[in-house]
């Protein structure tokens, strides 16, 4: 498995708009992309930081995914929203997955 770990701010007072983000992205994923999971978080401590990590079959079909034109496509109106509530460029660290344990 391989993952991405973005990492980005929320400009003030748009903490509000970032399920309509969730909700965006949620609608352009496609069955067979390679996602696993994908996981929004926001810091308790300082809530305008926001993780989102993405968990994928592979790196290769991630950024098959992450090419994909019809994927491009949609992600107009989620960009457009990044455009609007984040501070600055998001940040990406790319991560092999070692092990991953669920609970029961």
């Amino acid at each position: 498995m391989w993952a991405q770990l973005i990492t980005t701010r929320l400009k003030p007072g748009k903490e509000g708009d970032l399920q309509k983000l969730v909700d965006q992205l949620k609608a352009v994923e496609q069955p067979g992309s390679g996602l696993v999971r994908s996981t929004a978080m926001r810091d308790q401590n300082d809530p305008s930081r926001v993780y989102m990590m993405v968990v994928f079959e592979s790196e290769e079909k991630a950024r098959a995914r992450e090419n994909d034109s019809a994927r491009q496509e949609g992600l107009q109106a989620a960009r457009a929203t990044m455009a609007e509530i984040f501070d600055g460029a998001p940040e990406f660290v790319d991560l092999t997955v070692m092990e991953e344990v669920s609970g029961e």
